[in-house]
């Protein structure tokens, strides 16, 4: 019997280490394919790095330390969220007012195994006399406007907003503001809420 010995070549295991990434993340990818545009993976590329919540804490981002959950869809009157859960809400403050891409205020973590997981980004125009009309971003109008997300925010702060669920497959849609896939832990700070009460664009 002989055997054959194969040899890989420092170019040959990169491709491969490649093309394992890329097959790693292949469920996603197939799954948004028609959604993700390039414009959003760029987005997502540029966002990666705050996979690690400490790396969004050093970079301005701080926690809402709430998990939140919208058992029931929202009613009439109400924003129409479908049932389901948006996960920890980390707030860069500094953002506030501009609307770039690549810079969101909030980014949005599911707890999973005692750890945060990035999976959405959210982008946040609270009303204002310079809000003339409703925000669009990546071809999509915002949600609202709408009251603020109470216990975590007050209710005065009105605002329009925008999800992006770029790092977790959300059957609802790429830009619906709640997943049903997003669980909160059953101890701790989780808060089941009602779905914020839409209100006039004066």
């Amino acid at each position: 019997m002989r055997f054959r010995t194969i040899a890989f070549s420092p170019v040959g295991i990169i491709g491969f280490a490649f093309a394992f990434l890329l097959f790693a993340d292949a469920p996603f990818a197939a799954e948004y394919s028609k959604e993700i545009t390039p414009e959003l993976q760029k987005l997502r590329e540029a966002l990666d790095k705050y996979q690690d919540p400490v790396v969004a804490v050093h970079d301005g981002y701080f926690s809402t330390l709430g998990c939140v959950e919208y058992p029931k869809p929202g009613a009439a009157g109400q924003v129409p969220y479908p049932a389901g859960g948006m996960g920890v809400h980390f707030f860069n403050v500094s953002y506030i007012g501009k609307l770039d891409p690549l810079k969101p205020q909030v980014l949005v973590y599911q707890p999973v195994g005692g750890k945060l997981r990035l999976v959405a980004a959210e982008y946040f125009v609270p009303l204002s006399p310079e809000v003339k009309e409703r925000p669009r971003l990546f071809g999509r109008p915002f949600d609202g406007p709408m009251m603020g997300h109470h216990p975590l925010m007050p209710h005065e702060l009105n605002h329009y907003d925008l999800h992006v669920w770029l790092w977790k497959k959300n059957p609802a849609g790429l830009f619906a503001s709640t997943n049903p896939d997003v669980k909160c832990p059953k101890t701790g700070y989780t808060f089941k809420e009602t779905a914020p009460a839409l209100v006039p664009h004066n």
